[in-house]
Order: C-alpha cells, then structure tokens, then sequence
C-alpha cells in the first residue's frame, strides 16, 4: 500500500525532475501539490509566477493544487504559524510524508524536517546530493523544458531572464553559479515534460526589476539593495 504524501511544488525544473523521480517509485500517493503564493500579487514566491499559470500548470500534471497564502513580507514567525496550520490540516487527512525538490543547502533541510517532525510527518529528498551538472543534463535529456522567471542580480545580469534553460544557457553561466541555481541564483517554470499531459502555453511578458533592502549588520553600514529581475509570462 503506498504512504500518501504531500508534493511541495515550486513550479520550476527542481519540483518537476523531483516529482518524476517520487512518481517512478510509485511507492507514494500524491495527495496534493503545495505552492505558496503571495497574497498580494497572486504570484508564487520567489519565482514570481501568477496564479493562472500555475493553475493551469497542475491542470495539465493532473494533480490537485493547494495555494498557501503568505502576506507580502512576512515575518519567520509568521511563516511557521501559516505552514504548521496548513500542514496539520494536510496531515488530519491522513498524509504522512512531506517531499520536497532541495538538492544541498543542509541548513534548509533541517528546518524541514524540524518542522514537520513537530507535528508528526516525515521529510522526503528524491533528489538530495545529486551531482547538480547531472541533474540538469538528466533533466533535458528526458525532455523537460523549462524557462528562467527569476534572477539573482548578484550572480546573474538581466539578459538570463527569459531564457529556456538549454546546453546554450548552462555554457553562458558564470563559474560561480551552480547549473541548477540551487543557491537562489535563479528560479525557473517549467512547462513541458514526460510528467505532462500537455505543455502549458505562455506567452513572454515584460522582464521587470524588483530591489529589496539588505539586512544591516551594523548601525554604520550603508543602505545596500538585494536586486532581481523577474520575467513575466502570460498565460495564452
């Protein structure tokens, strides 16, 4: 008998080689997909995609979505009290498993099963410490096709937004930049694969810049702004 399990579902190459992987197994029944979303502006977090897309991107996998609403900035606590609501419901329905498409950040992988081992549920990886340079060539060789929403203006400059992840785009990213941008150089949407029962059709919008402030450290330093690029992309 499969363990039932909750998916969690950024949209992007990561969740979808993940979810691959979890439904080759067939050892766990999906439940559902989780996605957070910005309540404000309906776009996912982080990755900045609207709401219609990614409903009609679980349309096309299959699989029921849940939208986890977060308020425009919110505070840790804040977050923590949102998702343990929203898992212990999840959890009542008899799910018993969390999977998510982390591949190395340990730090990351410790506050999930932190907190999931509080309320009784258990964390799994498909794809924890793959080689990310495998993971990305696997990914394209099965036929996924996946296009860059977010980017870290740090690693990446504005011309990687909207592109569709292909070997052009791995060869033009800097040393420094992991091939699965798995330390938030870029985020990433995903709309075709061997998981769909039909590609999601979009249309690209415009790439807009977002800036957020740098936590201070120390009273004398100066005001300093994390900067991103988002490509918008509209539904067809």
């Amino acid at each position: 008998m499969k363990s039932k399990a909750l998916f969690n579902w950024s949209s992007g190459k990561d969740s979808a080689f993940a979810l691959y992987k979890i439904l080759r197994e067939e050892k766990y029944d999906i439940s559902a997909l989780l996605t957070s979303i910005n309540k404000e502006f309906q776009r996912i977090s982080m990755h900045g995609v609207h709401v219609s897309l990614l409903e009609k991107q679980t349309e096309n996998l299959g699989i029921p979505l849940i939208k986890m609403e977060l308020p425009k900035e919110p505070s840790m606590e804040e977050y923590r009290q949102i998702m343990t609501k929203t898992m212990t419901g999840i959890q009542a329905k008899g799910v018993t498993y969390s999977i998510f498409g982390d591949i190395f950040l340990e730090d990351l992988r410790k506050y999930r099963e932190d907190q999931l081992n509080a309320i009784g549920m258990k964390a799994v990886f498909p794809l924890w410490k793959h080689n990310t340079s495998e993971l990305i060539h696997e990914f394209l060789d099965l036929g996924f096709k996946t296009i860059v929403t977010c980017v870290n203006g740090s690693y990446l400059d504005k011309s990687f937004a909207g592109r569709i992840i292909d070997q052009k785009f791995i060869d033009d990213l800097p040393e420094n930049v992991d091939p699965c941008g798995e330390n938030g150089e870029f985020h990433t949407f995903t709309f075709d694969g061997p998981i769909f029962k039909k590609p999601v059709q979009f249309e690209i919008g415009e790439t807009v810049k977002k800036t957020y402030p740098k936590p201070k450290t120390t009273s004398e330093e100066q005001d300093e702004e994390y900067v991103f690029w988002f490509c918008d992309l509209l539904l067809r």
